[in-house]
């Protein structure tokens, strides 16, 4: 079987190097590793995402993602090796560069979290019809997650991770919605963003329509008038489900409710209107599991 993002189902063996310099020029992927120094410089201009931790490295690499390089130190070299070691070789290498945690923090201008990085290789992102034929096997999804303009990246590495963990078979990501392959998106979702099949829906909101043409019944979490319950949703739950969340603070668009087939509500108690949209899709993800 040939594995997503490598030729012939291929990967390289690691290539240590130890490093001492802070300014090497050879580290200049990882040099000052602020979120918007990764915006304005790695993503997407050289076509990059990062991935920190030992853990969050291991998913990319089951799910056939390349990495460029990585920067580890010490004390990591063996858990990588294992990693790689699990994997096919084609008898190539790729640069691992080797460094004190200090070195490291000098590097990066941040404490590097377990001690690991790798600059990856972004995969291409497929088509949604393609993304929702080819869910489940091949057998088509049939509960997928749109995520509308979330911009903090730790709600949407957040959402992926309960994506993952109850059963969501894709998530649609709105052209203004932040990255997921973004580091903080990546390390809050604990790599799970590489599990749950996703890619961009463009344009919103009359991507509706591409959902609703798949067969996809649309709800919109929002808090309207002629809402129903999230209770009453799973009452009598559509077999290919679109669940909508909004951004932050302002919840979904106009436009894109009234495109939508229902409107959901969470039922609150102790005067509260509404959860988090991190917290709103965990709900929603586990009441309509199947």
């Amino acid at each position: 079987m040939v594995r997503p993002g490598w030729e012939d189902g291929r990967v390289p063996r690691p290539d240590l190097l130890t490093v001492t310099d802070p300014a090497d020029p050879r580290l200049a992927d990882y040099v000052s590793l602020t979120d918007v120094a990764l915006r304005s410089r790695h993503e997407p201009a050289k076509g990059l995402y990062i991935a920190e931790s030992s853990t969050v490295l291991g998913r990319a690499l089951a799910a056939g993602h390349r990495p460029r390089s990585v920067l580890l130190a010490p004390r990591w070299v063996a858990d990588l090796e294992r990693m790689l070691a699990a994997l096919p070789d084609d008898g190539t290498t790729v640069p691992v560069y080797v460094a004190e945690e200090a070195v490291l923090e000098q590097i990066t201008g941040f404490h590097v979290h377990r001690g690991a990085l790798a600059a990856m290789h972004r995969p291409a992102l497929p088509g949604v019809a393609q993304l929702l034929a080819d869910a489940r096997g091949g057998a088509g999804a049939r509960r997928v997650a749109v995520l509308e303009d979330i911009v903090d990246h730790t709600n949407v590495g957040a959402a992926f991770r309960s994506a993952a963990a109850l059963g969501v078979d894709a998530v649609l990501v709105t052209p203004r919605c932040a990255d997921p392959l973004y580091r903080r998106s990546v390390r809050v979702s604990m790599g799970t963003v590489f599990q749950v099949p996703w890619t961009r829906i463009d344009p919103w909101p009359e991507g509706v329509d591409l959902l609703r043409e798949a067969g996809f019944v649309t709800a919109a979490l929002a808090l309207s008038d002629d809402s129903i319950t999230l209770d009453e949703l799973v009452a009598d739950q559509p077999e290919r489900l679109a669940l909508v969340l909004g951004a932050e603070g302002h919840g979904l668009k106009d436009g894109t409710i009234a495109a939508c087939d229902r409107v959901v509500r969470i039922p609150m108690a102790g005067g509260v209107d509404s959860l988090n949209v991190a917290a709103a899709a965990a709900v929603a993800f586990w009441a309509t599991r199947v």
